[in-house]
């Protein structure tokens, strides 16, 4: 009787130090619905932490508790973590310290570092000014020989698995072993064969990819562009014009539809109506079909095109000025018919 009295009292303290060890522990405390939903946590910001996990759980001061107690509120990471539906406490702050969940970065198609540098901070927690600086520090530009103009050329269109609390310089560097990697062996070769560094070829696959937007058309442009350049002739390329005036303007929203003969006279290192070669950088980020396109460019004796008014997107082709000259008249025919003007 008198153990009795002893264990009965033991035995209620230990059941309910078994109850409130479940309750905050262990006791189910989300609030969403969802089989299970992303937290993003923000590096130093206690205040958008609480905001952000009061959304999602029941009980703040079960979930404080534990998260003191696991010493997860001194060591608190940055990062997307997902958060399974029904867990508990313990669960929900193991989620918030190994959970870390990639998300997957996509870009294409940008004109400018600028562009990319918005596009990416929309996907990641480093800011637009943060990544520019990354993609234009100096230190990084010389060791890997790049420059402001083209190092947009490093930047392979694709989705990328990356976590959201990638730093700006971390997302640099990987977007460049990206590259390196997309430069293959095969693909390096067929660069060398032309005659082209890998940076030239990217500034090619630019004009490429807005002269043609259908992929199965592509090789025969890039067959044109180089025998423009086998022969030391301009490039004349339309796109690289636009670019021009964008950039004389400092305007890179404007929708530009037709060339104007007052264009062709801009003065501008992307201008191939007034200067040889190549543009110094891409006008665009060229998708791998156009920079394929270049590498794997049609055999062909084309040295002119303009638009084809019958086969929208698609183009006509000239090896000689007399035939390209019938070919222009009949789309500034059709143009005029259309009223575009600029």
């Amino acid at each position: 009787m008198k153990y009795l009295k002893i264990l009965i009292p033991i035995s209620i303290l230990f059941l309910i130090f078994i109850i409130d060890f479940y309750n905050n522990y262990h006791k189910p405390n989300t609030s969403f619905e969802d089989e299970s939903i992303f937290l993003y946590v923000m590096q130093d910001d206690s205040l958008a932490f609480k905001d952000s996990i009061s959304k999602y759980i029941k009980s703040e001061k079960t979930f404080y508790r534990v998260a003191e107690r696991l010493e997860y509120l001194q060591n608190r990471k940055t990062g997307r973590f997902k958060i399974a539906k029904g867990i508990g406490n313990k669960d929900i702050v193991n989620s918030l310290k190994f959970n870390n969940t990639p998300v997957n970065v996509t870009f294409n198609n940008q004109e400018r570092v600028e562009d990319l540098a918005g596009r990416v901070s929309k996907q990641i927690y480093e800011d637009s000014t943060s990544l520019l600086l990354a993609f234009r520090d100096e230190k990084f530009l010389d060791d890997n020989n790049l420059n402001e103009q083209n190092v947009l050329s490093i930047f392979i269109p694709n989705s990328y698995s990356i976590y959201w609390n990638t730093s700006s310089e971390d997302f640099r560097d990987r977007m460049l072993a990206e590259y390196n990697k997309f430069w293959n062996k095969d693909r390096s070769e067929k660069a060398k064969t032309l005659g082209l560094t890998k940076l030239e070829v990217i500034s090619l696959a630019s004009i490429v990819q807005i002269e043609s937007r259908r992929n199965d058309e592509r090789p025969r442009v890039a067959g044109l562009y180089i025998n423009r350049l086998k022969k030391n002739m301009r490039l004349q390329a339309d796109p690289t014009v636009i670019y021009t005036i964008k950039e004389y303007y400092k305007n890179f929203d404007t929708i530009i539809r037709r060339v104007l003969y007052r264009d062709l006279k801009l003065e501008s290192e992307y201008n191939t109506y007034r200067v040889a070669g190549l543009p110094p950088g891409p006008i665009t980020m060229p998708d791998i079909s156009a920079i394929d396109a270049v590498l794997d460019y049609e055999k062909n004796n084309y040295l002119f095109m303009v638009a084809d008014p019958s086969n929208r997107g698609y183009h006509l082709f000239a090896s000689n000025l007399s035939e390209h000259n019938r070919n222009r008249r009949a789309y500034i025919r059709w143009i005029n018919s259309r009223g575009i003007y600029r």
